[in-house]
């Protein structure tokens, strides 16, 4: 019994090394967005190279229907007609498929596109992936892109209720400077 104690501990701090030492890479403020190319809800595909021209909150989310991702999700539809307003357009990406986000933009109503990374591929560039081997999702950080597809904010374990009042604010300072 003690050799099993030993033998989960040892396993215990490898992950929590393994998993701290990998939730400190992140992007940075200035430098070009990663392009992706992901397929949405209603099977539409999309890149990067879409919105040259307007600003855009590139969102990572967790898993669809869970409270927060509800939440997070549910806030950026409420203001996504004042961010309309500022130039800018909404992106959500996890990790679930599109029916499933199909199935949840139809529940809450949500009317900007769901990006589906079933490869895990888009986050992992993001360094916003969470792989636990055979359970991966998306970490909750969102990113603002300039017009030029350069990252002007990084909204790293963002809050789901505050989200989207954030990245409006600093879309605001941002064009006002």
């Amino acid at each position: 019994m003690e050799w099993l104690t030993i033998i989960l501990s040892v396993f215990a701090l490898g992950f929590m090394f393994w998993f701290f030492s990998t939730n400190k890479k992140s992007l940075e403020v200035g430098q070009s967005a990663p392009d992706f190319k992901l397929t949405d809800q209603h099977g539409k595909i999309h890149t990067l190279a879409d919105f040259h021209g307007k600003w855009l909150a590139l969102y990572f989310y967790p898993k669809d229907d869970t409270p927060g991702c509800t939440k997070q999700a549910c806030t950026f539809r409420d203001g996504l007609q004042e961010l309309a307003d500022l130039g800018a357009e909404v992106i959500g990406i996890s990790v679930d498929d599109t029916n499933s986000h199909a199935d949840f933009a139809k529940k809450y109503h949500l009317q900007f596109p769901l990006l589906a990374d079933t490869a895990a591929e888009i986050a992992a560039r993001y360094h916003s992936l969470i792989n636990l081997g055979i359970v991966k999702f998306a970490r909750r950080n969102t990113f603002l892109i300039d017009p030029q597809g350069k990252i002007a904010r990084i909204y790293l374990s963002a809050s789901a209720a505050q989200n989207s009042k954030e990245v409006i604010k600093d879309l605001k300072q941002l064009q006002a400077a």
